[in-house]
């Protein structure tokens, strides 16, 4: 918690108050919002409630009411930014695509979902430096994470039964290839980019890493 001492501020307009008050909801959304892109940008550690609370119009006590405090602001800034991702992903209609097809819109998919939030990747690359500990914490985030487990186990077992995907692979580990593929991309851009002179957020670049990526996993994949 920040006990740095900060001078007191004026009360904002009463109409600004009731908004705040009378619409939890949108409150605590937009508290999520700005948090998501603090702790992207400077981690657990380096993220202040305080500025938070301003950028959102509102109070570090209000914040800790809501969240109960920075930690349980973080873990639910963690569990917005997956649950948005999985939210998205539902909504591909995989189950409309022959087996091949389906394979290629949900690489797609991820790969420009990770190309295009960069602050979703920070935000995953700070856990990982806390080993996992917040998400560990989370009641929601395995069975939130499931469901993408079980929608490329579905996908795959109809690529199998239609003779299009070898037997014998395990779905998790697709999905981990999957990720991995499409989140280098953006978690080493920087030094990637640096060292082999290569910007890979020029939109040639991107378009055809992008093509590749796909490719890799439909090869591996197919029979």
């Amino acid at each position: 918690m920040d006990a740095t001492p900060h001078p007191r501020r004026a009360r904002p307009p009463a109409s600004k108050v009731a908004t705040r008050t009378n619409d939890p909801e949108r409150t605590m959304a937009n508290i999520l919002e700005v948090a998501m892109a603090e702790f992207a940008e400077k981690g657990l550690a380096g993220a202040r409630i305080d500025e938070i609370a301003a950028a959102t119009n509102t109070s570090k006590r209000m914040i800790y009411y809501y969240f109960q405090g920075k930690e349980g602001l973080y873990l639910a800034a963690l569990e917005e930014a997956y649950r948005r991702v999985r939210a998205t992903e539902s909504e591909l209609r995989l189950d409309d695509l022959a087996p091949e097809a389906a394979l290629r819109r949900l690489v797609e998919f991820t790969f420009d979902h990770h190309a295009g939030n960069e602050p979703y990747i920070r935000m995953v690359m700070a856990e990982n430096m806390n080993r996992g500990q917040f998400l560990a914490q989370s009641k929601t985030m395995q069975q939130l994470n499931l469901k993408a487990i079980a929608a490329i186990d579905k996908l795959y077992a109809r690529g199998v039964a239609q003779g299009v995907f070898r037997p014998g692979l395990d779905t998790i580990d697709i999905h981990a290839s999957i990720s991995a593929l499409s989140f280098f991309n953006v978690s080493n851009r920087h030094t990637f980019g640096r060292i082999f002179k290569r910007d890979f957020t020029a939109p040639a670049v991107a378009t055809h890493r992008r093509a590749a990526v796909v490719e890799m996993v439909v090869r591996f994949l197919k029979k």
